[in-house]
This record gives C-alpha cells, sequence and structure tokens, in this order.
C-alpha cells in the first residue's frame, strides 16, 4: 500500500496552489497512492498542518522522560559558534549551550517560546541496514550533535513530525533519497526513545541533472511541471531521470 502524506509544516512554502499542482504532476506521471489526498476521490487526505495533537503529544512523552530539552539559541548564537566547516544541506552544529541548564516540565505545558532539542547520547553508534546502501553507521556527537525536535516559531521539526506519522500510518518501508541518510539516524533515536517500532529503510541515489548537479530548487532545476511543459512524455521523463 502506497500512503501520500502531504508535509506542509512550512507554511511559508506550502501554499494551496502548490498542493494541487503536486498532485496534478504526480497523477501525469503514472503515481496513484491507496491513502492520503486525491481530489475528487475517497482517500482520506493526511496533511501534516491538520496532525498536530500528534506530535505535541510525543513531544509531551520526551519532555517528560528528558530526551527534550528547551534551547534559546538563536540561528545566529550557532553560526557565531561555528568554528569548523559544515555541511550547508544539513543542520548547523551545535554546541550545547543549554543541554545542562536546568529546567522543570512545569515551565513548559506546551513547547511555544523557545526551541526544543533531543539529546543524542555521546558516541553512541547508530545503525541501520539500508536496502540500497547498505550497512550505515553513525555516531552520535561526531556525525550529528544535539538536533532541533520543536522549532522556536512553535512548529514541530521535520524529524519529529515524520517519525510520529510514520508510525500512526504504520508505514513499514521508507524509500527516499540518500541526502537524507543522517537524518534517518536521527530519527532512529527518536523511534527508540518513543518505544516504536523502526521501518526499513532504502534510500535511492539522488537524480541530477546533465551536468551532474543534483536536482534543486537553489540550483534551478527542473521541476516536474517544467518537463511536462517542455513536452517530454511520461516515459521520456521516467527514461530520462
Amino acid at each position: 500500500m502506497l500512503v501520500f502524506r502531504n508535509e506542509d509544516l512550512d507554511a511559508q512554502r506550502c501554499r494551496p496552489e502548490f498542493v494541487s499542482s503536486m498532485y496534478e504532476d504526480l497523477r501525469w506521471l503514472g503515481l496513484g497512492w491507496q491513502e492520503g489526498p486525491d481530489i475528487g476521490g475517497p482517500f482520506r487526505p493526511y496533511s501534516q498542518s491538520e496532525r498536530r495533537d500528534f506530535y505535541l503529544n510525543a513531544w509531551k512523552k520526551l519532555r517528560d522522560t528528558g530526551a527534550v530539552y528547551p534551547c534559546s539559541c538563536s540561528r545566529k548564537d550557532l553560526e557565531q559558534a561555528l568554528s569548523a566547516p559544515h555541511d550547508d544541506a544539513d543542520e548547523i552544529p551545535y554546541p550545547g549551550t543549554c543541554r545542562a541548564k536546568a529546567w522543570s516540565e512545569k515551565d513548559f505545558p506546551s513547547p511555544s517560546g523557545v526551541s526544543w532539542r533531543f539529546r543524542v547520547p555521546d558516541n553512541w553508534k547508530v545503525s541501520f541496514q539500508d536496502a540500497l546502501q547498505g550497512a550505515k553507521d553513525f555516531i552520535c556527537g561526531k556525525d550529528f550533535s544535539d538536533f532541533l525536535l520543536w522549532r522556536r516559531d512553535d512548529v514541530p521539526a521535520y524529524q519529529l513530525a515524520c517519525v510520529v506519522d510514520d508510525d500512526a500510518m504504520q508505514i513499514t518501508e521508507v524509500v527516499r533519497g540518500a541526502d537524507l541518510l543522517k537524518s534517518t539516524a536521527r530519527q532512529v533515536l527518536i523511534y527508540e526513545a518513543l518505544g516504536l517500532p523502526i521501518p526499513k529503510w532504502a534510500h535511492c541515489d539522488l537524480m541530477t541533472d546533465d551536468r551532474g548537479l543534483r536536482l534543486a530548487k537553489r540550483h534551478d532545476a527542473l521541476s516536474l511541471r517544467t518537463l511536462r511543459a517542455s513536452g517530454l512524455s511520461r516515459a521520456e521523463v521516467v527514461e530520462k531521470f
């Protein structure tokens, strides 16, 4: 069964017209799904913007067990504290400024007002078997640091939302791009902290253009809509990319 989930937590980037175009383009490509949005069809929509209560319940559990902690650091603070280069595609390394600060659950009945970070176990190895990339290992504190779980603007972070939704929707196999391998390691920690079953993984190599550049908006990559408008057929798009 294929589940469609509209990951629309970023309200500034997710507009109704973009969502409608996404449905139309995916249908044109020949993709169908058994759960999720289908305009004019019977499928119950899954939009993360409508699932806040699910994420809030998970945050409360993590707060109560001490798996997360409040963080008042801004992005500017982190950039100023950064002493070594980092992967621009990944989260800025966190120096642990707020990790040891005292706080109480009573002071935070909700996650709003501050950021919340997951407390990664130092030097802990996260391992998983990937169907396409093979065995993968990541070291906490070296490959990634305490990461965002809830944003300062009171929006759950991608890492938490994906884990909670995968469990609620009974996802057993996750197929996505190889650029998310490190995110998977982070999510494995969240699954374990929440006591949830961990799905199987398959991370695909990223699609590239004729210059070998990853298809991404920041590189003015061709969108599926643009490829359609250029006159390429469905078969040509599949074969080309």
